[in-house]
């Protein structure tokens, strides 16, 4: 098993987004001015994304527990991964409710799928 490793821990922040509270908190636009310093890669301003930022091909996508993530919203769903519980762990979707949840993590046991958020919306039984 290889370690991951990320090349870049941070997000590129956009150009100017510490100017404009518009655009503080959105995603990587490219400059496409013509006197633009980002754009025109001089030295101190922001590193541009590109290609050679991207992660190892073998790591990439995995979980810090190993395996590749798939979104779950019902116990059919999780069937899927019935054979691929080497590679894959299932995610239950936010929105399911708690007794579908637990529906998903009983069947998720007898097939020893790896469920990341088992324990999420899931309240202890207090009349038991």
């Amino acid at each position: 098993k290889k370690k991951i490793e990320k090349k870049q821990k941070k997000k590129s922040p956009r150009h100017q987004s510490d100017q404009f509270i518009r655009i503080r908190d959105s995603s990587w636009r490219k400059p496409k001015g013509i006197d633009g310093r980002v754009r025109r890669r001089f030295k101190g301003a922001l590193p541009m994304p590109s290609i050679g930022y991207g992660s190892n091909k073998k790591t990439r996508n995995i979980h810090p527990c190993g395996f590749k993530t798939v979104v779950v919203s019902n116990v059919s769903e999780l069937e899927m991964l019935m054979m691929h519980n080497r590679t894959y762990a299932a995610t239950i979707a936010h929105s399911v409710s708690s007794r579908v949840r637990r529906q998903i993590v009983e069947r998720a046991e007898q097939l020893s799928v790896k469920v990341t958020n088992a324990a999420a919306k899931l309240r202890a039984e207090e009349d038991a």
